[in-house]
């Protein structure tokens, strides 16, 4: 397969156009009539960077799931952070909500459709986390799944799947996914970017690439919505299908014929990035959020930015918001992770200095040390518990924080989730909107920390290298 990068405008311009409007009401027509509550399982915080108005629920609890059932929108989220777990803790986790999803479908009488909400760059527990959810689903309701849908696109982020090979664009140009940084990640690393092989790599041979369905682009844009249901309707024993796009009108024209081939018994579980959740979830567009919308001007405490996202773009991103002015940068020596003392004086020692910084009116920016710390040993367990230990100590300089900050930023993933849920001590949070394109804004629950606290989750692999420092500049007074 030729993998290889190609101009961005050469690739994404080849396509025919779409009749936007006829899209647009055929798939209201196919959501309308779509009876199923869709609960979103997200393996990290970022997930709900195209949506708005809607809930994430930080456990998994029964009577959260049913809540989320109960609630009026027609989609909810569940934050399981489960790309932090081991393989072990991701299987346990997962059969558990599985188990719950069903028992609060019982008890309110609504059908469902589940989304695994996964990293657009294909990082992640798969298939793992898909095929424990299809096998409880099957074995408390006897309902056969009858396949899984791949769907790894995201406009705000880059994230292109054209041909069957899913790219990561820096700058002009598409980087295939199997060739970025994010492929040779510790504990998730893949080599293929072609989905089909993809998938054959990930299941170790278990779905070949060619069982797999493929939907292309020219039948997109065709609006072949009856040989895309036709497709759907011949699926059976969990293959998957990869669906190529590059525009969120190529999500819809799909997900209505998906809602057709469901309406006629036809059982998915779906593996995306969140393009498809904001499509399938009926969300509108919003603007970006301005901060007359965000800050508490009667609040004079400064805020608090913690980036620990080790990614290229993320360390980029960092050097440009320290040219800005009134930001105290402070540096947490993460290598000290193996010295019980010496970095317990180390949190101690960042919390009170952010502390500080905070009641002066200013805002601090706590990072980790740039250089990552990392055992190489080759056991990628092993690595993951490290990584767990330093973000349960990055977690501590907000679940310590004896000032209230004006705003928190946190920057990565499993950053930012930790933070949520145990530094802010989250149970439900509604989602304001985006501050920019894929940052999108919590805003905290009555139960947490700091109620009513606007919380931007920035995941490391999104943006510009001058995207965090747009995102404190909205948040900074003039």
């Amino acid at each position: 397969m030729n993998e290889q990068p190609v101009g961005s405008n050469e690739l994404l311009s080849s396509y025919a156009a779409y009749n936007k409007e006829a899209v647009d009401l055929e798939l209201q027509n196919a959501l309308r009539d779509s009876r199923h509550k869709i609960v979103v399982l997200d393996d990290d915080p970022t997930g709900v960077q195209t949506v708005h108005g809607v809930y994430v629920y930080t456990d998994w609890s029964k009577d959260s799931i049913k809540r989320g059932f109960e609630d009026e929108n027609s989609i909810f989220f569940i934050l399981t952070n489960s790309r932090g777990f081991t393989e072990e803790e991701t299987i346990r986790v997962h059969q558990e909500i599985a188990a719950n999803i069903v028992a609060a479908a019982r008890e309110t009488g609504r059908k469902f459709i589940v989304i695994s909400r996964g990293d657009s760059t294909l990082r992640g527990h798969y298939p793992v986390e898909t095929e424990v959810l299809r096998n409880k689903i099957e074995e408390l309701t006897g309902e056969k799944i009858h396949g899984e849908v791949i769907i790894p696109f995201f406009l705000e982020g880059g994230r292109y799947t054209v041909n069957n090979v899913h790219y990561v664009k820096e700058n002009d140009v598409l980087v295939p996914a199997g060739k970025t940084e994010f492929a040779m990640d510790k504990t998730f690393a893949y080599s293929s970017s072609h989905l089909g092989e993809w998938i054959e790599e990930k299941s170790k041979g278990a779905y070949p690439k060619d069982d797999v369905t493929y939907i292309g682009l020219d039948e997109l844009r065709d609006m072949d919505y009856e040989g895309i249901y036709k497709k759907l309707m011949r699926v059976e024993g969990f293959n998957k299908i990869v669906v190529n796009s590059i525009d969120y009108y190529d999500v819809k024209v799909f997900v209505t014929a998906l809602m057709k081939a469901i309406s006629e018994g036809k059982n998915f579980i779906f593996r995306s990035a969140a393009s498809l959740t904001k499509v399938i979830g009926g969300i509108s567009d919003k603007p970006l959020l301005t901060r007359e919308e965000l800050v508490n001007t009667a609040n004079k405490n400064g805020g608090i930015i913690i980036v620990g996202s080790h990614v290229k773009k993320t360390t980029s991103q960092l050097e440009n918001l320290k040219q800005l002015d009134g930001v105290k940068f402070i540096e947490f020596n993460q290598h000290l992770v193996q010295d019980d003392e010496a970095f317990e004086a180390e949190i101690r020692r960042v919390i009170k200095e952010a502390e500080d910084t905070i009641s002066s009116g200013r805002t601090a920016a706590v990072y980790t040390k740039r250089e990552r710390f990392d055992l190489n040993t080759g056991n990628k367990e092993d690595e993951l518990r490290l990584a767990v230990k330093i973000s349960d100590a990055v977690t501590r300089i907000i679940s310590d924080l004896s000032v209230r900050p004006n705003f928190i930023i946190a920057k990565g993933g499993i950053t930012s989730s930790d933070i949520g849920t145990k530094g802010l001590r989250v149970k439900r949070a509604l989602v304001l909107g985006q501050i920019l394109h894929g940052v999108p804004v919590w805003l905290t629950g009555e139960e947490s920390k700091f109620p009513g606290m606007p919380y931007v989750i920035f995941p490391g692999n999104v943006g510009s290298p001058t995207s965090l420092l747009e995102a404190v500049k909205i948040m900074l007074p003039d």
